[in-house]
């Protein structure tokens, strides 16, 4: 255990993890190792639910394992020890009394305690005190020892406010020195005053205690005495009911920890802002705005990094071992379940068995190794491991670059046959160029702003990067002439070289950049497609309310044209049907349509705003269903879902002709097995020839079945500007009786 704590608290210091660590333990109730033990996806699953709710922090509770060994040997515990476990069953009969999501709902109404246990959070106070209301004997004590204080105060008050002793008392205050109230007095005082000396003041004063109140002090100390004789009875017999429950009190003790750890992550993330990822099965990583917790004002890194090694070059102090300790940093949080800041929904996070960081200098005067040695002995560990992710920093370290560059691309090769994943950084460009054709290498180049003359931080991926080496030499103060002259001696071919690969790497930025104007442009077409397209379904919506309304008018100026002929009043009848003719007769012309896809029975249709399904097709009529709905309309209204309309040639409109004769109206209407459409057209007309034939009352007939027509037919009636009454046949016969 020891072991695994020393390894935990080194790869944290590695990492830079250490700050964030502290700050997360800080949440803690109780100090423990942020490794939770234990399913992880299971985990997960109740941080989730947790974060979902607001819940009462827990209590602070020591470490319990001393006192459950002491339990198990029989033993008495203290009344503070006792209230420790007091706390916790307290914080979870709290907790069950709550409403939780699952699963954290039924693991803590799974969590059954004992009704012997529950008495016991009944003995104390919220001071963690037994409560002296269930026990006559504890409140005469607790009731004399408030008298008695009482008493020492009126006496000390008395003594400070005598004459006798004025000129002694340094202040009129009561001092309490070793927890005892005393009186702080010049020297003399024992002329006047009979008392025993406490302590002496830095200014040579005396801390005294009257004789006066000596009694009172020894009553104070027999009635506590007494009050321990009573709370070590309540120790001991709570003792023995824990050591009766011993199992349930470690069981209790380790769901505790448990939610402990969960509300812990909870907390710090909804501080913090930060995001929590579960790892995945594979061993990608990848990471969107991720900001490493130790940078205050952090340049957020997005990578990816879905091969087994990645090699990192480029600028000196560019982030390239900043983004090695990120990359491990998220690995070791994700495994462990801490939060940490980026967009949780574009990254992913691999699970690896171990951490590994070789990343400081290993040279040791005391064990007498060098870097390289030292490096060495971190590579030979390896080959014992398994599923690991290991970050290598500056991987030349020590040695002649080209024997390293040959070595590490041998140990590099093996060590990933047994599954082992790196990331390394790297000044050497052999090392990169002999690694570059290996198709599990991901290269990566830390880029400089040739025109500031500085690190911009950030990454290319696909790409060996320049060392600027010189250039950073003079941004830290070499001399010009120095950095000329070293160029000189580092040769031209070589200086060529550099130029290639900044070429290069400058070349692959700008067509990354130009993807990204591509990608935007394509976004911004898109969204006005999307514009337009709403636009589209807009006028539709709105031409098809102009004809409705136009239909309307017909209606209407056809009603009263047949109430004009039906009173005989011909000249104002043809009046009032030329003028419906003139609403008929304004169809207007058909807007272009678009050819479709044959539509077919179960296709997902649009029918003007609302979404449906194509139940059956008859001739030039379609049967759909919309909300529970079954409704018949025109086949050409009918939309399919996600299909893109072609334009189809325009078609010349046809005008209709209206015939307005007398019918003999009838004075009952069945609506039953009719459509919704269907059914409000035959009541329209049903109640229009019925006003044409003076019937002062009719009747429509819906049916029970499940109440959608005759709910229709109300709403219907409600809007009707001629009906003076309706009400529904008693007898629930499903027939509606309308007064006209």
């Amino acid at each position: 255990m020891k072991q695994e704590e020393t390894k935990q608290k080194s790869i944290i210091q590695k990492l830079d993890l250490d700050g964030y660590i502290t700050q997360f333990k800080q949440f803690f109730a109780r100090e423990k190792s942020v490794v939770m033990q234990g399913d992880i996806n299971q985990h997960f699953r109740y941080i989730k639910a947790l974060s979902s709710v607001e819940f009462p922090p827990p209590k602070e509770v020591k470490n319990l394992d001393r006192e459950l060994s002491l339990i198990k040997k029989q033993a008495v515990l203290g009344l503070e020890e006792i209230y420790a476990f007091v706390t916790m069953i307290s914080y979870f009969n709290r907790l069950k009394s709550q409403t939780f999501q699952e699963p954290i709902s039924s693991w803590l109404h799974s969590i059954e305690i004992p009704d012997e246990i529950l008495e016991i959070i009944d003995y104390f106070t919220a001071e963690g005190q037994i409560n002296p209301e269930r026990d006559p004997e504890l409140y005469s004590l607790e009731k004399s020892i408030r008298q008695n204080k009482v008493d020492i105060k009126e006496t000390l008050y008395k003594l400070t406010h005598s004459a006798k002793l004025r000129e002694y008392l340094v202040d009129t205050q009561v001092h309490f020195n070793g927890g005892e109230e005393t009186l702080l007095v010049k020297g003399g005082f024992n002329n006047v005053l009979k008392a025993t000396v406490v302590s002496r003041s830095s200014g040579g004063h005396f801390y005294i205690i009257p004789q006066s109140i000596g009694h009172l002090k020894e009553k104070e100390s027999a009635l506590l005495s007494r009050k321990e004789e009573v709370i070590y009875r309540y120790c001991k017999e709570i003792s023995a009911k824990f050591t009766k429950w011993e199992r349930f009190l470690a069981f209790i003790n380790k769901e505790y920890d448990r939610f402990d750890h969960y509300q812990a992550r909870v907390q710090f993330a909804r501080s913090k802002e930060y995001e929590f990822i579960l790892p995945s099965r594979s061993k990608r990583i990848k990471l969107e705005e991720f900001a490493h917790p130790a940078i205050e004002d952090p340049v957020p890194v997005s990578i990816d990094m879905d091969k087994q090694v990645m090699l990192i070059t480029g600028v000196n102090a560019g982030g390239k071992t900043m983004l090695l300790k990120s990359l491990l940093s998220a690995v070791y949080m994700a495994k462990y379940l801490l939060p940490f800041r980026c967009n949780v929904a574009k990254s992913e996070v691999g699970h690896f068995k171990s951490i590994e960081a070789v990343i400081d200098d290993p040279q040791s005067v005391k064990n007498d190794i060098s870097t390289f040695a030292g490096r060495m002995q971190e590579f030979a560990k390896l080959f014992t491991k398994e599923n690991a992710i290991v970050g290598v920093d500056e991987i030349e370290l020590g040695t002649d670059s080209d024997e390293a560059a040959s070595l590490f691309r041998v140990l590099l090769d093996e060590l990933r046959k047994k599954g082992i994943t790196f990331i390394v950084t790297t000044h050497h460009k052999r090392l990169a160029s002999l690694m570059a054709s290996d198709d599990q290498v991901e290269l990566i180049a830390a880029l400089y702003d040739e025109e500031k003359r500085l690190p911009t931080y950030t990454f290319l991926q696909g790409s060996i990067g320049k060392s600027y080496a010189f250039e950073t030499a003079e941004r830290y103060g070499v001399p010009e002439r120095i950095v000329a002259r070293a160029k000189e001696v580092y040769g031209e071919d070589k200086e060529k070289l550099n130029e290639l690969i900044e070429r290069s790497t400058a070349l692959e930025r700008e067509m990354r950049e130009k993807i990204r104007k591509v990608d935007d442009e394509l976004a911004a077409i898109q969204k006005k497609q999307q514009y337009l397209e709403n636009q589209e379904l807009k006028l539709q919506e709105s031409h098809r309310k102009a004809i409705a309304t136009l239909e309307n008018r017909y209606n209407a100026a056809t009603k009263r044209a047949q109430e004009a002929l039906k009173a005989k009043e011909s000249t104002e009848g043809r009046r009032l049907l030329t003028e419906a003719h003139k609403y008929k007769s304004f169809t207007p012309k058909e807007t272009p349509t678009e050819e479709k896809e044959p539509l077919k029975e179960g296709d997902k249709i649009k029918y003007r705003s609302h979404k449906g399904v194509l139940l059956s097709i008859r001739g030039k009529e379609a049967t759909i269903e919309v909300d529970g709905l079954k409704m018949r309309v025109p086949l050409k209204e009918l939309k399919k879902r996600g299909e893109e309309p072609k334009v189809k040639v325009p078609q010349k409109s046809k005008k209709a002709t209206v015939a307005v004769e007398k019918s003999k109206a009838s004075v009952s209407v069945k609506l039953l097995g009719m459509y919704a459409d269907e059914a409000l057209d035959t009541v329209d007309k049903f109640l229009s020839d019925a006003m044409v034939n003076n019937l002062n009352e009719v009747q429509i007939i819906h049916g029970t079945g499940g109440g959608v027509l005759s709910k229709m037919v109300t709403e219907y009636l409600k809007k009707h500007p001629k009906i003076k009454n309706f009400y529904r046949m008693p007898g629930n016969l499903g027939i509606t009786i309308v007064e006209l």
